[in-house]
């Protein structure tokens, strides 16, 4: 029998002798009189204690035991909750026997209970002299061990709950991503934008330039496609209803690559803004990342991938085609596929060679975008690269789009909404003979879009920012940052 089989076997004992002796291994609920506390309130109350000083008054506690150390006439539990970790003390004459009985029976791993006295030890440790004690759940399997915990990553992904016990930092990972998600929420609305939900299996893919998630609907017998924008189409359409600003914070899928930076299904917000343009627009994102920053980190500066990004810096506005011409030599506007695919072969970037000139420019433009830490917007984008974008009127071959730029990276994407539907229409279907030759990345042709546009919608700006925002503040791969990532099923 090995080490971990021994050790289940032992602790599967322990449960037969706590129901044998009338005790249930696995609790209902745990409620005392008192108000349960969490550790570090606990401690911060009683941080002027003077070393082995016990308080009169009774604290309760709950949470997992990480460790256990019995010498004798004194044993030591460290307890884990959502405020940290907190010493519990059993003390020879001065605990009830009841529960230094009820101690030996535990492991590591196990959910306790507690009420006692707070007091401070020797070492000046602010702990729980117990008087109460309570098993509320047995553990059956023993946690890693606390020094090596788990080193592999994708155990640590797979078995996240492990990972979060075994590493305080992870737990405060995605507390700070409810911040993150809170302050942009709390933000819009403050800015007196409507929160609204809209589907996620729609008919045809629209809204993003991404290749969808094909299923099928039974009840009505039709092939539908998970979203890949946040319900760019339909909030465009509540702006033809009467809406003025709007936004959604949801899900949305693209069956694309997985990198540092991307995943197929994540967390992301689009709001849309009537009577407002890609400068207005900007100049709210400035403001909205700033306090999102402030909030989830308490400063406006961090590092990303060897770039330091300091967002209290005015913002820089880089323009696409100067940009390009600078770091690549390339006039995108008077070179063809030959000179672009020689530039590509030149910089040992990887493409396909049937590509569409604007896809080859895109790739140049990556290029070019790796080596700007920002913080800035990126502006002057051609119209062939974002279709529903509205075209800059002094300048008909670009569109007034604006991108966050942090990092060498696009980390946020808005425009001035294209209301003209004339216009709109002989851009999808240009994306239509795109998908046609093979594009998967081409936008299908939406009549019921159109059709909305044609009863009018008042000039608007557009933007949608994911959860790679956080990653980037974090410092970390996106998918580090997503608490329950898809993994492939594990062998057998």
């Amino acid at each position: 029998m090995g080490r971990e089989e021994q050790i289940i076997e032992e602790r599967i004992k322990k449960i037969d002798e706590l129901r044998k002796s009338g005790i249930n291994p696995y609790a209902h609920k745990f409620s005392l009189e008192e108000k349960r506390n969490l550790s570090r309130d606990i401690k911060e109350k009683y941080s002027k204690l003077d070393k082995d000083e016990k308080s009169k008054s009774l604290e309760v506690v709950a949470g997992r035991v990480m460790t256990k150390r019995d010498f004798g006439k004194i044993s030591f539990v460290t307890l884990q909750d959502l405020g940290g970790n907190i010493q519990l003390v059993f003390q020879d004459k001065l605990t009830p026997e009841t529960a230094i009985e009820l101690f030996k029976k535990i492991d590591s791993g196990d959910i306790v209970g507690a009420k006692g006295n707070p007091m401070k030890t020797k070492t000046g440790e602010v702990s729980i002299l117990v008087k109460e004690f309570f098993i509320l759940t047995k553990s059956v399997l023993p946690l890693p061990d606390k020094h090596k915990g788990l080193k592999d990553e994708d155990e640590r992904l797979r078995k996240r709950y492990l990972d979060i016990i075994m590493d305080e930092n992870v737990k405060e990972l995605f507390i700070k991503k409810q911040i993150f998600w809170s302050t942009i929420r709390n933000f819009l609305i403050k800015k007196e934008f409507l929160e609204i939900e809209t589907p996620i299996l729609e008919s045809s893919a629209g809204g993003a330039a991404a290749t969808p998630f094909k299923t099928h609907h039974n009840a009505l017998d039709l092939d539908v496609y998970l979203r890949i924008s946040m319900g760019e189409l339909w909030q465009k359409k509540l702006l033809v209803a009467g809406y003025e600003k709007t936004f959604e914070i949801g899900r949305q899928f693209r069956n694309e690559g997985m990198d540092a930076e991307h995943l197929q299904d994540y967390s992301q917000m689009e709001f849309y803004w009537g009577y407002a343009n890609y400068e207005d627009g900007m100049k709210l994102v400035e403001e909205m990342y700033k306090l999102i920053a402030k909030e989830v980190l308490g400063t406006l500066k961090f590092e990303r991938g060897g770039h330091k990004i300091d967002l209290s810096k005015k913002w820089v506005q880089y323009d696409f085609e100067s940009l390009i011409k600078e770091k690549t030599g390339i006039d995108i506007y008077k070179v063809g596929k030959t000179e672009i695919s020689k530039k590509l072969k030149e910089l040992n970037l990887e493409f396909d060679s049937n590509l569409e000139k604007w896809r080859m420019v895109d790739l140049l433009w990556k290029f070019c975008r790796k080596q700007l830490s920002g913080p800035g917007f990126l502006v002057g984008q051609p119209v062939e690269l974002t279709p529903l974008a509205k075209r800059k009127e002094d300048d008909k071959r670009k569109v007034e789009q604006f991108q966050v730029i942090l990092a060498g990276s696009e980390v946020g994407n808005g425009y001035s909404e294209l209301n003209d539907p004339l216009d709109q229409e002989e851009r999808l279907i240009e994306q239509k003979k795109l998908g046609e030759k093979g594009d998967s990345e081409a936008m299908e042709h939406d009549t019921g879009f159109i059709e909305a546009l044609k009863y009018g919608m008042p000039p608007a700006c557009g933007f949608g920012v994911s959860e790679r925002l956080f990653s980037f503040l974090m410092n970390k791969p996106i998918r580090e940052c997503v608490i329950f990532p898809l993994m492939k099923p594990e062998k057998e």
